[in-house]
C-alpha cells in the first residue's frame, strides 16, 4: 500500500508541476487555456475556474497529462479571439510556453534537493570498508577503515567529502568524466595523520554508471565492524553456537578488519555445486576469544551461489548530519540538479550512441519500487527520490523528439533561422516518427522493469 500511495502522490505531483509550468506560462503569455489535466482516461474530478475559461480535470491514469490551449490548429477560433490562441502567438511566446514544464521539473528538484539540505539528513561518514579485490583502490593501497577527507579532480581544487553518499557522487561523476581523483585520508581517530591516495578511475572508460564502476573502482560500502548483530534460530549461526554481541576476529586464521570484509568470505564460502564449505571463526565473547566451526548454507542469487549465515554482520555505519543554511542549500540545491542533470543527459546520449546499455532505462514499475523504499526509509529519502525523478523528467522532455517538449522547441528554432515555420507534413512525419522512438523506449523500460523485479 506505502508503495502504491508513494507512487501515485510522487507521480501526481511531478506530472502536476509539469503542466502547471506550462499552464502559468500560457496564462502569463496571454493564451487561453481551456483544459488543465493531471492524467489521461476517464475524469475522476472536474471543475471549472471563476471565469469558466478553464476546465480542471483529474484523470483514472496517472502517467501524464496536458494543457489545452486554445489553437486554429484544433478548432475554429473566433476573430475577436485570434489574439488568445496559441499559434498566433509570436515565436518567443510559444517557445516559453514549451519550455516552462521542464523548467518547473528542474525548479521543483532544485526545492527539494535545497529542503533536504535544509532538513538535514544522516549519512554514513565516509570511512572506507576493505575494497574490491583487484580493484582501483586495493592496488592503490587502500585497505580499510580510511577516512576520506577531500577528493581533487585531475590535481584541481579539493572538494571536501561530507559523507560516504557524497565521496561515491564524487567518484561516479568523475569516473563518467574520464578523470583521474586524488583522494586526501586518514585515521579515523586521528585526522591529523593524512595521506594521498591516487585513483586512476579515468582510465576505466565506463559505459554506464552501474553497480560494476563502483566494483572496479573498488568503493562500495561505508566501514562496519565484526559484531553479529541478531541471529536467527534457524541459521548457520545458530546452528554453530554464535550468539548475538559476538565479534568475529578471524577466518580461517585469517584477520577479518570489517564487516564487509565478513560478508565477502560468508558469500564465496560455498562450491560451483552449491555446497557449503565449513570455516573456522575465532570469536571474542564477553572478553574471552573461542573457536567456533560455522559451515554457511548455499543460497542461489541470480543464478549464483552464494553462503549465507543467518546473521546480522556489523552495526550500523557511524553517521554524520549533513544540513546547510538557507544559502549554502539552495546553492547545493542548484549545483546538485545541474550535476544529475548533465549526468542524465550523458546517460542518455551514451544509450542513443550504442556506448551504455539500454538497460539504464527504467520505466513505471522500478519507480514505483523505489517511491515505496524511498519513503519507507523517511521524508528526506522520499523528497531525494522525488528531486532525481523531477530531473529525468525535465531532462527527457527536453531532448528533440518531434512528440516531447524538446522537438516542438526544435521547430521553432528552425523557424527562428529559417523565418518560417516548419510544413504540417513534416510535422506530421516527425510526429509518427517520435510515437514510435517514444513507444519503443517505454516497451524497453518496461522490459527492464519486469526482468529486474523478477529477478
Amino acid at each position: 500500500m506505502l508503495t502504491i500511495v508513494a507512487f501515485v502522490l510522487g507521480l501526481g505531483v511531478l506530472i502536476g508541476i509539469h503542466e502547471y509550468g506550462h499552464y502559468r506560462m500560457a496564462v502569463y503569455r496571454g493564451v487561453r487555456v481551456l483544459r488543465f489535466s493531471i492524467g489521461f482516461g476517464k475524469p475522476l474530478l472536474r471543475w471549472t475556474s471563476r471565469s469558466g475559461q478553464t476546465e480542471y480535470v483529474l484523470a483514472a491514469i496517472p502517467l501524464g497529462g496536458y494543457v489545452k490551449m486554445l489553437d486554429e490548429r484544433e478548432a475554429p477560433v473566433p476573430d475577436s479571439e485570434r489574439h488568445l490562441a496559441f499559434n498566433t502567438q509570436p515565436l518567443l511566446s510559444r517557445a516559453l510556453i514549451v519550455g516552462a514544464g521542464p523548467a518547473a521539473n528542474l525548479l521543483l528538484a532544485i526545492c527539494l534537493y535545497a529542503g533536504v539540505s535544509w532538513i538535514g539528513v544522516q549519512e554514513p561518514r565516509a570511512i572506507l570498508a576493505t575494497p574490491q579485490v583487484g580493484s582501483l583502490a586495493q592496488s592503490a593501497g587502500l585497505r580499510g577503515g580510511e577516512l576520506v577527507l577531500s577528493l581533487s579532480v585531475n590535481d584541481g581544487d579539493a572538494d571536501d567529502v561530507e559523507s560516504f553518499e557524497h565521496l561515491r557522487w564524487l567518484l561516479m561523476q568523475a569516473a563518467l568524466k574520464q578523470r583521474d581523483v586524488l583522494l586526501t585520508v586518514a585515521d579515523p581517530e586521528n585526522a591529523l595523520v593524512k595521506r594521498e591516495v591516487s585513483l586512476a578511475v579515468g582510465s576505466l572508460r565506463p559505459a554506464e554508471a552501474d553497480a560494476e564502476l563502483m566494483n572496479k573502482i573498488g568503493i562500495l560500502r561505508p566501514w562496519t565492524d565484526t559484531a553479529i548483530g541478531e541471529v536467527l534460530p534457524d541459521g548457520a549461526a545458530a546452528a554453530a553456537g554464535v550468539r548475538q554481541g559476538d565479534v568475529v576476529l578471524k577466518v580461517d586464521g585469517a584477520d577479518v578488519p570489517d564487516g564487509h570484509d565478513l560478508r565477502q568470505r560468508i558469500r564465496q564460502s560455498v562450491t560451483q555445486k552449491g555446497e557449503g564449505v565449513a570455516q573456522q571463526w575465532l570469536i571474542e565473547r564477553q572478553g574471552k576469544k573461542l573457536p567456533v566451526t560455522v559451515t554457511p548454507r548455499p543460497e542461489q542469487l541470480n543464478g549464483v551461489w552464494v553462503g549465507r549465515v543467518g546473521a546480522f554482520i556489523g552495526h550500523p555505519p557511524e553517521t554524520v548530519l549533513i544540513r546547510k543554511g538557507p544559502l549554502d542549500g539552495l546553492s547545493a540545491a542548484v549545483a546538485k540538479t545541474w550535476d544529475v542533470s548533465i549526468l542524465s543527459l550523458n546517460m542518455m546520449v551514451k544509450m542513443v550512441l550504442g556506448e551504455a546499455s539500454l538497460k539504464n532505462l527504467t520505466g513505471p514499475l522500478t519507480i514505483a519500487d523505489y517511491a515505496g523504499k524511498s519513503a519507507s526509509i523517511g521524508l528526506t529519502a522520499y523528497l531525494s527520490f522525488l528531486a532525481l525523478i523531477s530531473v529525468s523528467l525535465g531532462v527527457l522532455n527536453l531532448l528533440p523528439l518531434p512528440v516531447l517538449d524538446g522537438g516542438h522547441l526544435m521547430y521553432y528554432l528552425w523557424e527562428g533561422v529559417t523565418g518560417r515555420p516548419i510544413s504540417e507534413l513534416w510535422q506530421d512525419r516527425f510526429q509518427r516518427g517520435g510515437i514510435v522512438i517514444l513507444m519503443a523506449m517505454m516497451s524497453i523500460a518496461l522490459f527492464n522493469d519486469v526482468t529486474r523485479l523478477m529477478g
